[in-house]
């Protein structure tokens, strides 16, 4: 009896909350200025991806030599293939063949302004893209909050940092966010198409298809065969991609990797029962979660708040999928993934947690707004500096400090709007951009406070 309760209640499902926040084109661009301003050079997961499209143009799935220059690779039958879900370098391969990106063998690591094209336009579309869909559900769950929630989670998390880089987390939280979106609005096989995609371009992402065909099943069984055959496309194609390479759809690369092998082989994918030593650094390390974006903290509260006001389904949703993703990277034997600007194997699950920031503005705006400016600043020094940093000591602000002590930046990385400037010149450029983009959304909300608009997330009847 109280089980049948408890599914009525998750199956009395809202219209999807959709409202346009006010400058959110202004912000958006201040946004994408910010994350989307550095230009480095290659790293792993670029020569690992462009190689992967070299071959697929090539009509193959190996290639010796070009794999052979990258530890991100996985050798099988005597070949070697890339280590990583084939998603991301199949939509690298347009843009890499329009800038004439060249043989990976060939690269240095200076900063390249044509990897940096394909960054933004494979990986900082869909990190507009998911900023925008984030805005759009919180205005329309707590009008006023929208601006600060894009600007909280698209420069006061890791997705900025990861927007204009070769890594393929920022395309699968947009793939992913964009497929419960499209689930909340009664889209199941959009949603579906949207989720397999995100399962093709990473394998995690398999986590978000199951726990949104259990949301779409509470939508009746139709739904939930309309998403499983919107979904059917990526998850089939990504299993095909693993039989042609690895010799059977169960089988994935990272099985076979030349790298942390290892690690890659204990548990489930280097995935095993969460432990303190992980868990410190997802959490409270120099990168830690609560040390670069305490806004987070905020997040979590608002969930918690959107349950209590009867959107349990979807506050579920995002809460299991943000569980699953911070158990698993507690998990994993190598919670940052070597060089990143944090525990980047958890940024899929941020746009979800961000769902809870509307309420959380709503209900505590200030002290929200507050941890939200933290958060901005913290993170804003990590775009600038983490590829130029293995390790800042005790955390940014650490590295923050020195910077203002020894009068200019600490390990900036060159950016494309100083291309012909030095470092300071940079921190100076991105930080008033950072600064315009919160200031604005704070002053659009306190606007709408004051008009009478800014209100709590209703509750459902």
């Amino acid at each position: 009896m109280k089980l049948r309760l408890v599914l009525d209640r998750l199956q009395r499902q809202v219209p999807l909350p959709w409202a346009r926040p006010r400058a959110e084109r202004l912000l958006l661009v201040l946004i994408g200025a910010v994350a989307l301003s550095p230009v480095t050079g290659y790293n792993e997961q670029d020569s690992a991806r462009i190689c992967l499209s070299r071959a697929l143009l090539a009509g193959r799935l190996s290639d010796d030599t070009c794999f052979a220059y990258t530890v991100d690779s996985s050798r099988y039958g005597g070949h070697l293939y890339s280590s990583r879900a084939p998603g991301m370098s199949v939509l690298e391969i347009p843009p890499s063949e329009v800038v004439g990106l060249g043989d990976p063998t060939k690269w240095t690591h200076d900063p390249d302004l044509r990897l940096w094209v394909v960054h933004v336009l494979v990986s900082g579309l869909p990190f507009l893209l998911c900023i925008f869909l984030v805005g759009r559900v919180s205005e329309g769950l707590a009008p006023g909050s929208g601006g600060l929630a894009m600007v909280a989670l698209g420069l006061g998390t890791m997705l900025a940092p990861l927007a204009a880089a070769g890594f393929s987390h920022d395309l699968v939280a947009c793939l992913g966010f964009g497929a419960f979106v499209l689930a909340w609005g009664r889209r199941p096989l959009t949603a579906g198409l949207a989720a397999g995609a995100a399962v093709f371009s990473e394998y995690d992402a398999a986590a978000i298809v199951v726990v949104l065909f259990a949301y779409t099943a509470l939508q009746g069984g139709r739904a939930a065969v309309r998403y499983a055959a919107g979904a059917a496309p990526g998850v089939l194609l990504l299993a095909a991609y693993d039989w042609a390479a690895f010799g059977a759809p169960w089988h994935t690369p990272l099985s076979y990797t030349t790298n942390f092998a290892s690690g890659e082989q204990k548990g489930l994918f280097g995935i095993e029962l969460p432990h303190l030593g992980a868990a410190r650094l997802v959490f409270v390390g120099d990168r830690g979660l609560l040390v670069d974006s305490p806004v987070l903290v905020a997040a979590a509260a608002g969930l918690v708040l959107l349950w209590r006001r009867g959107l349990r389904a979807e506050a579920l949703v995002c809460g299991a999928i943000t569980a699953l993703y911070l158990i698993a990277n507690c998990g994993y034997f190598l919670p940052y993934g070597g060089l990143s600007p944090g525990p980047r194997f958890f940024i899929p699950a941020l746009p979800f947690l961000a769902v809870g920031l509307a309420p959380a503005f709503a209900r505590r705006r200030w002290a929200t707004t507050a941890l939200a400016a933290v958060s901005v600043l913290a993170t804003t020094g990590v775009l600038l500096t983490w590829t130029a940093a293995v390790s800042y000591g005790h955390s940014i602000w650490g590295q923050l400090g020195r910077a203002v002590t020894r009068g200019g930046a600490v390990g900036v990385s060159r950016d494309v709007l100083a291309w012909r400037a030095g470092g300071p010149a940079v921190v100076a450029v991105v930080a008033l951009l950072a600064a315009a983009a919160f200031a604005t959304a704070t002053l659009v909300a306190e606007g709408t406070r004051r008009a009478g608009r800014m209100t709590s997330v209703p509750r459902r009847t």
